[in-house]
């Protein structure tokens, strides 16, 4: 009996070491439950006393001026501008903007290099084209991934923040051929039907010009009555033989009629004793040739006016010297004057004489259209004869022709001296 209760005391002294620990563990957690509730309501008593507002736990990059993650509208907006017209960095944006970072914001603090790692991959996971399938995603991914090149590589980013406000940095070291851009493409057709337009009013009025001045000379040559020595032409010697008729037919038909007026009024004068007698000064010669040469002067204007052509191109504009046809006769003109040459060369390979067409030609070329177009056919006749294609024959027929403009005296004199001496007017 002893026995079995001193086995059943062990047993029971046993139990009891194992459940001490466990008691105390229960109690302890008790303790703290109860200090954390009483915590909580001290706590939750403050705050109702102090009505304090609530921290947000989570900020933003630290320098982001614009929600990188918004999709709702274009990040171009928010991406700035920057001077790189030859794509070295990010071309036409700020590689810092793109990136959300703002260079007017972020003072003396520049974003590291963690805080540009961490708003690209951000802005990946949202423009990534496998993830993003707005239209544009790509090309702003592009954009994005080439910002993040700039800004982490230490070279680039360096001269990026050199060339910002150094434009002209930037043309020293990539050339002039940056600061041009080509303007918007201009029909083609539009512009070259505009310029021939434009030539071809040039043109028109550039030929009349010519005319214009031609006219002068000879009303000029005309009025006052040069000869061929003092530097008049055929046609104003012409033009003022025409004109001193057509004078002088207007002036009888006035004067017939003003003889029958004068009569009656001479009449009427001598019956009251009121006869007119001229009244001023006595002309000179000269002058009254002055004033005959200027009464010829609006006629001989209106008959120079009706000469179209005065030769040697010389003539008024028409619609043959619009400069578009002048350019598609071009090709038959090229054509036809090659064919001529060609033959003339093999004509001279032969060793075959001069025709008349040959000589014709050569001699037109040698005076010009000018002289050529002002002779006479006798005039022409003589020139190709003398064969004036030869320079020493043109400077001997030049010659004449500035002796012919000579007085009679001076070329009797000139030949005196000529025979004498044996040598050119100098």
């Amino acid at each position: 009996m002893a026995f079995n209760n001193s086995i059943i005391m062990t047993v029971i002294f046993a139990l009891t070491l194992m459940l001490l620990p466990l008691m105390a563990l229960s109690q302890a957690t008790t303790t703290d439950d109860n200090d954390s509730s009483s915590n909580l309501k001290n706590k939750s008593s403050s705050d109702d006393n102090n009505v304090v507002p609530k921290k947000t736990t989570t900020a933003p990059i630290v320098g982001t001026c614009w929600d990188t993650l918004n999709t709702n509208e274009p990040p171009e907006e928010n991406w700035g501008t920057y001077y790189d017209p030859k794509g070295i960095f990010c071309g036409d944006y700020d590689c810092f903007r793109i990136l959300g970072f703002c260079y007017e914001e972020w003072g003396k603090t520049p974003p590291t290099t963690k805080q540009i790692t961490q708003s690209y991959r951000k802005m990946g996971r949202v423009w990534h084209p496998d993830k993003n399938t707005m239209k544009g995603a790509k090309e702003r991914f592009v954009k994005i991934n080439k910002a993040y090149e700039v800004l982490t590589d230490a070279t680039l980013r360096k001269e990026f923040d050199y060339m910002r406000e150094r434009p002209d940095e930037y043309y020293y070291k990539y050339g002039s051929n940056v600061l041009f851009a080509y303007a918007p493409k201009s029909d083609t057709i539009g512009v070259v039907a505009f310029l021939l337009l434009l030539a071809s009013v040039a043109a028109w009025y550039m030929q009349k010009a010519r005319w214009q001045q031609i006219a002068d000379r000879v009303i000029s040559a005309a009025v006052e009555g040069l000869g061929p020595r003092e530097g008049g032409s055929a046609q104003s010697i012409e033009v003022r033989e025409q004109a001193v008729i057509i004078a002088q037919n207007r002036k009888e038909g006035a004067t017939d009629e003003k003889d029958v007026s004068a009569l009656s009024t001479s009449k009427a004068d001598s019956i009251n004793g009121k006869e007119k007698k001229p009244k001023g000064p006595k002309l000179t010669k000269k002058e009254l040739k002055e004033q005959a040469n200027e009464e010829l002067r609006p006629v001989i204007v209106e008959l120079v006016n009706d000469m179209k052509d005065f030769g040697a191109g010389f003539h008024q504009p028409t619609w043959r010297d619009i400069l578009v046809l002048k350019m598609a006769k071009w090709p038959v003109s090229i054509f036809f004057a090659t064919v001529w040459q060609l033959k003339y060369f093999y004509r001279r390979t032969r060793k075959s004489a001069l025709n008349e067409e040959e000589r014709e030609v050569l001699t037109r070329r040698a005076v010009g259209d000018i002289a050529w177009e002002a002779a006479t056919d006798e005039d022409r006749q003589e020139m190709v004869t003398m064969d004036l294609w030869i320079t020493d024959k043109l400077e001997e027929w030049r010659e004449l022709q500035e002796v012919r403009q000579l007085s009679a005296g001076d070329q009797k004199r000139y030949n005196r001296w000529k025979k004498k001496q044996g040598s050119k007017v100098e």
